[in-house]
C-alpha cells in the first residue's frame, strides 16, 4: 500500500531481487504507468483510492480482492498535501487505515506491517533515548501527529479484536534519500524557496534553540520493513540511523557551517502566517512536532529485526539536500519531479 512514494520506491527496491518474496502487488491512488521502470515494474500495480468519498463498503471489497492469497500487507500510504484540506487527510490516512483493516481481515490475511511514525510519541525534550514504550498521545497542534495517534489507536483494537491477525508497528525518524528530492522540497518547502540556496549558498542558517531530529536513510528503512515482513514480526519498533541531527550538521551543507539559533516564538509565528497565506506548504503543527520530538531508542529493531543501518542520520540528510538542489526524482507520480 503507497507502494510508488518515498519509502515505497525504497521497499519496492528492496524487494525486487530478493528471493524470499515469490509475488507484489502495489496498491496507490496514482499507480504508475503500464510498463513502469525499475523498481516499479517488480510489482502488479492496482489503482485504489482508500480515502474515497462514499460507504466503505466498495473500497474495502476492492481492497480485499488485491489482499486474497498475501502472505503480508504492507501499508505505507500516507497523506501530506493538501495540508488546509483537513478532511482530505483524515480520510487518507486514518479511515483508509480502517478501511485496509477491515480488508486485512476480509480477505484472512495473516500479517500486518504499518507505517507509524516517531511523530506520534508524545514530547520529549530530554536527549535521553526512549523507547517503545514512551506514550504515544501524539503532539495536539500537529494534524500529522494527531492522525498517527489515530491509527496507533486503531492498531490497539484490531489486536484485541483480531489475536490471530500479527501486525507490526515501524515507527521511523525522518525518511530522506537523494530520489526524494523533489518530492519533499514540493511537501515542505514549496516552489516560494529555490532548491539552489542549499548549495551552501545561505549566508547563515537559523536554527530555532534546542532544535535537534533523527533521520533515517530510506534503504535503512526498507530493509527494517524487509526484516518485518519476513520475520513475521509483531509489535512496535523505532527506526533511526546513529546519530542526531543538529545545527552544525545541516549548516555544514546549506551556508557553509554558518549558522545563528533563534527563539522559537517569532519562527512558530512566521511559519504560521506564511501557511495560512499559502506562502508555505505547511503549518505550525510540523515546527511543534519536530521540536518536541523524543530521541528514539532503537535497540528493540537491533535485537529483533536485525536493524544495521549502513547511513548515519547526518549522512542521510546530506543526501536529500543533494537531491533537492538537483531536483532528484523517480518515474512514479509522486516522486517524479514537475
Amino acid at each position: 500500500m503507497g507502494g510508488s512514494g518515498n519509502v515505497g520506491t525504497a521497499v519496492l527496491r528492496r524487494l525486487r531481487d530478493d528471493p524470499t518474496v515469490t509475488a507484489l502487488a502495489g496498491v496507490a491512488r496514482r499507480a504508475p504507468r503500464r510498463t513502469p521502470p525499475a523498481p516499479y515494474d517488480t510489482a502488479d500495480w492496482h489503482a485504489v483510492d482508500i480515502g474515497e468519498r462514499g460507504p466503505d463498503g466498495p473500497v474495502v471489497e476492492r481492497l480485499r480482492r488485491v489482499f486474497a492469497g498475501a502472505d503480508a500487507v504492507v501499508n505505507l500510504a500516507w497523506l501530506i498535501q493538501p495540508s488546509h484540506d483537513r478532511d482530505q487527510l483524515r480520510r487518507v490516512n486514518v479511515d483508509g487505515m480502517r478501511r485496509v483493516l477491515d480488508a486485512v481481515v476480509a480477505a484472512h490475511v495473516p500479517h500486518l506491517v504499518v507505517a507509524s511514525s516517531i511523530g506520534a510519541y508524545s514530547p520529549s525534550y530530554s536527549d535521553d533515548p526512549r523507547d517503545e514504550e514512551w506514550d504515544t498521545g501524539g503532539v495536539r497542534t500537529s494534524d500529522y501527529s494527531v492522525d498517527k495517534v489515530a491509527v496507533e489507536r486503531l492498531l490497539d483494537e484490531a489486536e484485541l479484536r483480531h489475536p490471530a491477525l500479527t501486525i507490526a508497528r515501524l515507527r521511523p525518524a525522518l525518511v530522506f534519500q537523494h530520489a526524494a528530492g523533489h518530492e519533499i522540497k514540493r511537501y515542505f518547502l514549496g516552489p516560494f524557496v529555490p532548491s539552489g540556496v542549499l548549495d551552501g549558498r545561505l549566508p547563515v542558517l537559523p536554527w530555532p534553540a534546542g532544535f535537534r531530529v533523527q533521520a533515517v536513510h530510506a534503504d535503512d528503512l526498507a530493509d527494517a520493513f524487509r526484516e518485518a515482513v519476513v520475520r513475521q514480526a509483531r509489535g512496535p519498533f523505532n527506526i533511526a540511523g546513529p546519530g542526531v541531527v543538529r545545527a552544525a550538521d545541516v549548516a555544514d551543507v546549506v551556508s557553509r557551517g554558518r549558522w545563528r539559533e533563534v527563539p522559537h516564538a517569532p519562527v512558530r509565528t512566521a511559519l504560521s502566517l506564511a501557511w495560512h497565506a499559502r506562502l508555505a506548504p505547511i503549518g505550525p503543527g510540523w515546527f511543534d512536532m519536530g521540536a518536541s520530538a523524543p530521541i528514539m531508542d532503537t535497540g528493540r529493531a537491533e535485537r529483533q529485526l536485525g536493524f544495521r543501518p549502513r547511513y548515519t542520520g547526518v549522512q542521510a540528510m546530506r543526501q536529500l539536500v543533494a537531491g533537492i538542489v538537483r531536483g532528484a526524482g523517480t518515474a512514479s507520480p509522486p516522486m517524479r519531479p514537475r
